[in-house]
């Protein structure tokens, strides 16, 4: 299963952020991060971030199995895309809920509408 969401005027680092605390309160443990900001080429003080954040199991029998993982890319002002990539075997679809639940309560507004 995967969550694709496209956000204006929302703070990459703010999401990244976010977006751990969210799912680590589904008993899950961060594999990676990384957030990583690049200048833009126009204009020096102007970054574009991409980031990547993977969960995994702390559950016996299945430790270190990636749960989610997801990308975050995006401008300090502008859009910023995020692709959830969810293990629908080992993170349950009442998960995915509660986490879809989060992000629209804080970022919804922010959150572009499909054509």
């Amino acid at each position: 299963m995967q969550i694709r969401k496209v956000y204006q005027e929302v703070n990459p680092g703010l999401l990244y952020d976010e977006i751990k605390d969210f799912v680590q309160k589904q008993d899950v443990v961060i594999g990676e991060a990384k957030l990583v900001a690049y200048s833009m080429p126009s204009d020096s003080s102007s970054f574009i971030y991409r980031g990547t954040i993977t969960f995994k199991s702390v559950r016996e029998g299945e430790e270190g199995k990636e749960y989610l993982r997801a990308h975050i890319v995006g401008l300090d002002k502008g859009e910023t895309k995020l692709i959830i990539d969810i293990n629908e075997e080992l993170f349950p679809s009442e998960k995915v809920s509660r986490l879809q639940e989060d992000l629209d309560f804080f970022f919804g507004s922010y959150e572009e509408e499909d054509d």
